[in-house]
């Protein structure tokens, strides 16, 4: 199992704590982010380090797929993210898995997993926990949850993440502006 998306990761994680190092909070949550710039520009990039969070998925024997900007990035995108996006299969025992983890890395109040998206904070990430329920466009996810690829940390463990050609066909049905720019910069980095 290669490590190459996982090492990208980890230099992008580099360069966001680089490009955040003179930044002062401006008050406002990746949930206030815009369409066009995403969550970069947002308070969700100061000290943003999901790796304890996708660890802690792990170790909980959860199989949720990274989606959204961190993904991106693992296929070779250059545009930096202040959040973590998660695809889940919405069943209990999944449910469960994420309760652990989430708990595992410091989330005070757990967000009710009965909803087809919810947004969740830890120590070091924040983002929004979507199962195969929530309307993406005209776009069905639920085969993204099989079809997602995996990387190996160096540390030793395991991330699942949305495969390129799923990746590409989220972000076109989301549709916002930053969806399909980077989704430009994904079919690129398919050729």
């Amino acid at each position: 199992m290669s490590q190459t998306a996982a090492l990208r990761l980890r230099q992008a994680i580099a360069r966001t704590e680089e490009a955040t190092r003179e930044r002062s909070p401006i008050g406002r949550s990746p949930e206030e982010a815009d369409d066009v710039l995403g969550t970069f520009t947002t308070d969700g990039a100061l000290g943003f380090d999901p790796f304890p969070f996708l660890q802690a998925i792990y170790g909980a024997g959860s199989r949720a797929v990274v989606i959204g900007q961190v993904a991106g990035i693992m296929h070779g995108s250059t545009e930096l993210t202040g959040d973590l996006d998660l695809l889940w299969d919405g069943t209990p025992d999944e449910a469960h898995a994420l309760r652990d983890a989430l708990a595992l890395c410091g989330c005070t109040e757990l967000p009710d997993l009965d909803r087809s998206q919810v947004g969740y904070r830890v120590t070091g990430a924040s983002g929004d926990l979507c199962t195969s329920a929530l309307p993406w466009g005209a776009m069905d996810v639920t085969p993204c949850l099989t079809s997602a690829e995996t990387t190996r940390d160096p540390t030793g463990f395991t991330i699942r993440y949305a495969a390129l050609d799923d990746l590409i066909r989220m972000r076109r049905a989301l549709g916002r502006s930053k969806d399909h720019r980077r989704a430009d910069e994904l079919t690129r980095l398919r050729t």
